[in-house]
């Protein structure tokens, strides 16, 4: 029942702030521009990505979900300032991931020996504060130290403007309907298996290394430091770092981590070293690029334009698109339902305790695959055979879900387990669906699902990142191998985008 009251606000929403507020006090941007000479000229930065979502600020980068030495060997080939390994160790144990960091750097180190090309390493992780911290840097260190580099400085910018992830006065925050919280209060902050208390980045950094590092040696780079000491104060203060000493580093505005970069291109060419741990707004500031606009149709059709066909693909090709929804925050739940409401999609569920129990998992989701390609392909389905009764529209894209009701395990360790495995099964039936017919595009909605799909499901090596789908936010991937050569691939991660964005993304991808 209810009644004619407004709902009672959240914690969060009570505590929500407009921007304006915060920025009262602040100085106003300062502009170096792109910097872009200064970067051709420095390090080439290798972005090991945590997770597949950290490419969606950029546009014309190289994408390796391999680290074969042939691989990046023809990553560092490419004449572009960066290129993306992505390591998905979000989805890994601790002890998976720090292995897969050592093999990346030990491939990456004898790569790039071969081609004559100096790197520098960028972590990057979830711009609220989800990930392996303080694990992966501290691997990264040790295996630059055996290797005669020894790091000085971690930086540590988890910034991302588009969707409001902002670092003030060392304080993280990020933007909600009602205003902007501090990002503990957020529904990030209870990750089954990354969650944290801490907003002020000096105190994350002294929870996450269990004390190790306590809050007072701590370095911070403030708004102040950026918009009124420029890149010689930054200078100083990256100067001043040794033996690995975290900086946290404050951003609003792209132009505040041109600063930085700016500041940290001098300090490697003096002879400093960093590694850096970063949100996705420091990948578009460290490579030199501004902001693009979306892809539109004429840009979808570019790519496809360019795509070598392949003559021994005997795949009937279709005109509907297969979009896969493997994450859990409530953002994705609620853009799902939009996408509803646009209608001329048909749904069809991985129910995750089936997906559990292994007697029953690989049927379901054969079968799940074999209804999912009839319906692309146009073959008939009455309502009853379909979830939910829905109608069978001829003219309607598949949407993959796992079943909304979340399932963790007892700890951190048991619920990435059922993550793993969950994830799996959505992978392996996009991967059936796809070894049959070829979509017109595959959408991946979730971090993990997303980067999942693209190596094991799709079997994508390589790829060129060509934009976003949205402003700043949501990747357009066109795959270089794997089954989805030639085929749209979307990167959309589960908590960015208002609650229209897979609707709107989805309309943009009809249109071709």
């Amino acid at each position: 029942m209810t009644t004619g009251r407004s709902a009672a606000p959240s914690p969060a929403a009570a505590d929500a702030v407009p921007l304006e507020h915060l920025l009262a006090d602040q100085p106003p941007v300062l502009d170096v521009g792109d910097n872009l000479d200064q970067i051709r000229q420095g390090r080439r930065v290798v972005f090991l990505d945590d997770d597949p979502t950290g490419t969606q600020t950029i546009a014309d980068l190289p994408v390796l979900t391999s680290w074969s030495v042939a691989d990046l060997q023809w990553a560092l080939q490419q004449q572009t300032t960066g290129f993306f390994v992505l390591t998905n160790t979000r989805s890994l144990s601790e002890t998976d991931a720090a292995e897969r960091n050592r093999q990346v750097v030990d491939a990456l180190d004898e790569a790039a020996t071969a081609e004559q090309v100096r790197y520098a390493l960028a972590s990057r992780s979830d711009s609220t504060l989800r990930g392996y911290y303080p694990l992966e840097t501290d691997v990264l260190s040790q295996e630059l130290a055996a290797r005669g580099t020894v790091v000085d400085g971690v930086v540590i910018c988890p910034g991302y403007v588009e969707p409001g992830r902002l670092t003030i006065d060392s304080l993280h925050w990020t933007r909600t309907a009602e205003g902007m919280i501090p990002v503990a209060q957020s529904e990030f902050a209870k990750d089954a298996s990354f969650g944290y208390r801490s907003s002020d980045l000096r105190d994350w950094v002294e929870e996450k290394t269990e004390g190790r590092i306590p809050r007072d040696q701590v370095a911070t780079i403030t708004l102040t430091d950026i918009r009124v000491g420029g890149p010689d104060r930054v200078g100083e203060i990256l100067a001043e770092l040794r033996d690995g000493q975290p900086v946290v580093v404050d951003t609003v505005e792209d132009a505040d981590q041109k600063v930085v970069v700016l500041a940290l291109l001098r300090a490697e060419a003096a002879g400093k070293n960093f590694i850096y741990r970063i949100g996705p707004s420091f990948v578009r500031a460290r490579t030199g690029q501004r902001a693009t606009p979306p892809a539109d149709t004429q840009r979808l059709r570019q790519i496809l334009a360019t795509q070598p066909t392949d003559a021994d693909d005997t795949r009937p090709a279709t005109k509907h698109g297969l979009i896969a929804v493997g994450s859990h925050v409530g953002l994705t739940t609620r853009q799902l339902d939009r996408l509803r409401d646009r209608g001329k999609i048909i749904e069809l569920e991985l129910d995750v305790p089936t997906l559990l129990d292994d007697s029953a998992r690989n049927r379901h989701v054969n079968d799940v695959a074999a209804q999912a390609a009839n319906v692309l392909l146009g073959a008939s389905a009455s309502r009853e055979q379909l979830p939910n009764k829905q109608n069978n529209d001829a003219d309607s894209d598949v949407v993959i879900r796992t079943s909304r009701t979340l399932v963790t395990g007892d700890d951190a360790v048991s619920s990435l387990v059922i993550a793993r495995t969950v994830s799996a099964a959505l992978v392996g039936t996009v991967r059936e669906i796809v070894s049959q017919i070829r979509p017109s595009f595959v959408l991946a909605k979730g971090g993990i699902t997303s980067s999942d799909t693209a190596t094991e499901g799709l079997g994508i090596t390589r790829a060129w990142c060509r934009g976003t789908m949205l402003p700043g936010i949501i990747s357009l991937w066109e795959p270089v191998t794997g089954l989805a050569q030639g085929i749209p691939y979307i990167v959309f991660a589960g908590n960015v985008g208002d609650d229209d964005a897979l609707a709107a993304v989805v309309d943009t991808l009809r249109s071709v």
